[in-house]
């Protein structure tokens, strides 16, 4: 019997349709199951699905939930006893390496600023930063820290990375405190776990050296929103957002005018393509699962 797997869009279906022992079943996100759901082992959420808009409890044969993003955290600890969590590791870590260089790069060469000079029709011409030479801490080793380092390497910028335990080339979390002073930018790249929400508050912040600044392109409650307005409004600190706390961001929130703050609204994974590379992802750990292997990208509880 072919592996029936609940998916929300045409081209998901045509994707799953061509691998074999699967049979892929549309269903539109926030109506009722259709029919045949009951038989289904493998649900893969839309983009930004939650858990409590699809009914579970009518997919009795659930064992898979296949997430088409890194970030799974919406999902952790809210599926019946026995359904396995994967997530789409390594779809989108080269789009969202990309975007963290355009911000370093339109930040440390003003773009931003210039933008605004000429759209007063003023000649602001001045001296800028630059990215080369400049010494950046990745906070989280995985696939994004490999393209990271990847792509800043051109630009003669060098990547640190710290993750969970310490491991040949990567520092262990334990030494975070003492290695966020010698850095100039640095880079949060985790997921969100009871470990990580509020791991960048003011003690983290006020360990960073003067002028560096912050990235943030792992989910906004990794960072204390009140402490990193507070070094923004100093001017001791600039900062590159692409997720916020709250999200999205309401209209009168004061992250819009916080100086030194580069801030974009959750896309520096979509870009174009980024759907195929997610179902390829996904295609992938399906088959796995069809053929009776456990998939890759497994998330638990302290991913």
């Amino acid at each position: 019997m072919p592996v029936t797997v609940l998916v929300s869009d045409a081209y998901g279906v045509g994707v799953l349709a061509a691998v074999d022992g699967v049979r892929p079943l549309r269903f539109e996100p926030g109506g009722p199951l259709p029919s045949g759901a009951d038989r289904a082992e493998v649900l893969i959420p839309a983009f930004l699905t939650r858990p409590d808009s699809i009914d579970l409890a009518g997919l009795p044969k659930l064992r898979l939930v296949q997430m088409l993003t890194a970030g799974a955290e919406g999902w952790i600890g809210k599926l019946p006893d026995g359904v396995m969590l994967s997530n789409a590791r390594g779809a989108h870590g080269a789009s969202v390496a990309e975007w963290v260089l355009g911000a370093l790069l339109a930040t440390y060469r003003e773009f931003g600023g210039f933008a605004d000079a000429g759209r007063a029709h003023r000649w602001n011409q001045h001296q800028t930063d630059t990215l080369a030479g400049k010494r950046i801490l990745g906070v989280g080793a995985g696939d994004l820290g490999v393209e990271l380092r990847r792509k800043l390497e051109p630009f003669d910028a060098t990547l640190t990375l710290v993750g969970t335990n310490a491991r040949d080339g990567v520092h262990g979390v334990d030494e975070l405190p003492e290695l966020l002073g010698e850095f100039d930018v640095v880079v949060l790249m985790v997921p969100v776990t009871d470990k990580t929400i509020g791991m960048v508050d003011a003690k983290f912040l006020a360990r960073m050296a003067d002028g560096a600044i912050l990235v943030n392109v792992a989910r906004g409650p990794v960072v204390d929103t009140e402490a990193l307005l507070s070094e923004l409004r100093s001017g001791r600190l600039r900062a590159a957002l692409d997720v916020t706390d709250p999200e999205p961001l309401p209209p009168d929130h004061p992250l819009w005018t916080a100086p030194g703050l580069l801030l974009t609204p959750h896309v520096a994974g979509s870009s174009r393509g980024s759907v195929e590379r997610a179902y390829a992802v996904a295609a992938a750990e399906i088959a796995r699962f069809a053929a009776g292997e456990s998939p890759k990208n497994l998330v638990h509880g302290d991913y």
